[in-house]
């Protein structure tokens, strides 16, 4: 029998025309090419993340989930119904500005057949400096407002643009209008889902020289006008050994925590725990063994695991589900 341990995962990299090299800065080794998208933890048909420790090194997270199940994800995160991981955990590196885009909600009715929608969050790894984003639309504006903006090409000025520091955060529901921008690497947890409606794109090409799909009635039948409850907040105010919460949703609750020493913990029953190591470098430690941490790394610690001491110096996000 395979006793719990907390799980690293080979990712599955994305090239992408506004990607570039940053994700390298954590010891990522990457494939050649824009690369804009690590998928860090992940379980979707465009995308299967593999364990590189332990004894079930070179098995993907579908045939963890096929062979633990409730018993590692937790009551809450095994879903008969939807089956995949309920989860999705990114690295981004935006050295071009991303499309404008909006997500959908679970009951879309357009949505591809097996999608969820796709609510997330984001929070700020790097920013150079001047580095913004596009976070939600400005007061007023409707869906007519909004579709003629993207007829005479001014749905730039509909927007609004956020500046952003490292350490911010932003929780992005499904139908708010959102982009990064160039200069910034974050760390996104998302829902499971890979369905994306872009509104705008600069009009530039894709990697293959063609101009990337619209999705315009898409985006338009999805957005929320009247916001959809976007929230955002600094974070400078995590303290060590507390867990500061970013982002509360249906579908994940994200907080922030620094490591000065050792800090022991617990996993629950009810839910898997997410950490991505944001910063810094030490050890975690279970009953039974011990895995070297540093930045960049994300860990699947199973919903069975118990007592888990995290060690060293470090600030890291916790993912659960609510």
């Amino acid at each position: 029998m395979t006793l719990p341990y907390p799980l690293k995962f080979q990712p599955e990299f994305k090239e992408r025309v506004w990607g570039g090299r940053a994700l390298e800065k954590f010891g990522l080794d990457l494939p050649e090419g824009h690369i804009g998208e690590g998928w860090m933890i992940a379980d979707h048909p465009n995308g299967t993340s593999a364990v590189v420790n332990g004894e079930l090194a070179g098995k993907g997270l579908d045939e963890i989930r096929e062979a633990y199940g409730r018993e590692w994800f937790g009551s809450k995160g095994h879903s008969e119904a939807s089956g995949r991981f309920p989860l999705l955990i990114k690295l981004l590196d935006c050295n071009d500005n991303l499309s404008v885009q909006v997500h959908p909600t679970d009951d879309y009715e357009r949505l591809p057949k097996g999608e969820l929608g796709k609510t997330e969050m984001w929070y700020v790894l790097e920013a150079e400096p001047g580095a913004k984003i596009i976070y939600g639309l400005k007061e007023g504006v409707n869906r007519e407002s909004l579709r003629q903006a993207l007829e005479d090409g001014s749905v730039m000025e509909l927007l609004q643009e956020v500046p952003v520091s490292a350490g911010d955060t932003f929780y992005i529901p499904a139908g708010t209008v959102h982009a990064l921008c160039a200069g910034v690497v974050v760390a996104e947890i998302q829902q499971n889902s890979d369905t994306t409606y872009r509104i705008y794109d600069y009009d530039r090409p894709g990697l293959d020289g063609k101009p990337r799909e619209l999705h315009i009635e898409d985006s338009l039948n999805v957005t929320a006008y009247e916001g959809a409850g976007a929230t955002s907040m600094k974070t400078d105010g995590a303290v060590p050994g507390e867990w500061l919460r970013l982002a509360v949703s249906p579908y994940f609750i994200v907080e922030k925590g620094i490591v000065n020493g050792s800090w022991g913990l617990e996993t629950n029953p009810e839910s898997f725990t997410v950490l991505v190591v944001c910063e810094g470098s030490g050890h975690l430690l279970w009953e039974g063994g011990s895995q070297p941490y540093s930045a960049g790394e994300c860990y699947l610690l199973p919903a069975n695991l118990g007592a888990y001491t995290i060690e060293g110096q470090a600030t890291l996000l916790r993912s659960y589900l609510p």
